[in-house]
């Protein structure tokens, strides 16, 4: 653990933590994701930001390859974030992958229930099919509740016979029927996440609708013929279980999961570029990742 990421957890812990503990609700939430990102979420030079037909938020900080793209989802929680919040270090990823990223918007909770929003992030994946990508072409990623969501479309790709090139995830939120032992095994341990608000979030979320249902909670979808997938997750993270329940899921399936563990990194520390030696790290090992899955002509 550099002495970066130690002096990082201390700041979540005694400052973010108890914020997020006591944020009224999701409009508070969402105004407080917006300023942060504005401080804490840097981005790299040069970066490119172009809304193009249809809504969709285009990113870039360098030469890209041709017909060949991100389609990355934001997290949040499903009740605060934004393509422009999360731009800064979509942007690295792109500087480091050589490959433009789309930003979809999709409505947040407080707006439309789920699975409002995952019929708005398979919106998105036809809008990048009828622009002429290939499904071969295309690479699905997000983190956190964005994490679920890239993975809840990477099923319905599966069942459609439309699968992507593959996918990655930092730190999704996969289930939530809050089944996942580490809500209370890590309770105390997550520096960032204050467990008690996560079943009022959940009501939020949900209105009522299925907790099970794959279009919300990818750990119950199944995955027919899966890409490749590799996911991030901190091992103190009381989301610890949503990534490793998931990666035995897509297993059973017969993906090839790559997982990433840090012993003692935050929720989403991938978005730190900049600020942890540890982000720019998982960064590139993403982004390596995505150029294999982009070079394979086999698919």
């Amino acid at each position: 653990m550099s002495w970066q990421l130690r002096l990082l957890n201390a700041q979540l812990r005694w400052l973010a933590k108890p914020h997020l503990a006591r944020t009224p609700g999701p409009v508070e939430a969402d105004r407080d994701l917006r300023r942060s990102a504005r401080l804490f979420l840097r981005q790299p030079p040069y970066l490119r930001h172009v809304i193009r037909p249809g809504g969709l938020h285009w990113i870039s900080a360098g030469p890209c390859r041709d017909r060949k793209v991100i389609l990355y989802f934001h997290g949040g929680g499903y009740v605060s974030g934004a393509p422009e919040t999360h731009r800064g270090p979509v942007a690295r990823l792109s500087l480091l992958s050589g490959v433009e990223v789309c930003l979809p918007v999709y409505r947040l909770a407080q707006d439309a229930a789920l699975p409002a929003a995952f019929d708005d992030a398979l919106g998105a994946y036809r809008a990048l099919l009828a622009l002429g990508y290939a499904p071969r072409d295309i690479v699905l990623g997000g983190d956190s509740a964005g994490g679920g969501l890239a993975l809840a479309l990477l099923a319905w790709c599966c069942g459609a016979g439309l699968a992507p090139a593959g996918a990655f995830a930092f730190s999704p939120w996969t289930d939530l029927a809050r089944t996942a032992p580490s809500l209370v095994e890590n309770a105390r341990a997550d520096p960032m996440l204050p467990v008690a608000r996560i079943a009022e979030l959940i009501d939020i979320c949900l209105a009522g609708h299925d907790a099970r249902d794959p279009r919300v909670s990818p750990l119950y979808a199944d995955f027919p013929g899966a890409p490749p997938v590799r996911l991030s997750v901190g091992l103190t993270e009381i989301l610890r279980d949503d990534t490793l329940r998931m990666a035995a899921r897509l297993e059973q399936f017969g993906a090839q999961v790559t997982v990433e563990t840090q012993a003692t990194a935050p929720h989403v520390w991938p978005l730190l570029d900049g600020w942890i030696p540890e982000a720019r790290a998982t960064l590139r090992r993403t982004a390596g990742f995505v150029q294999s899955l982009l070079d394979d002509t086999s698919r």
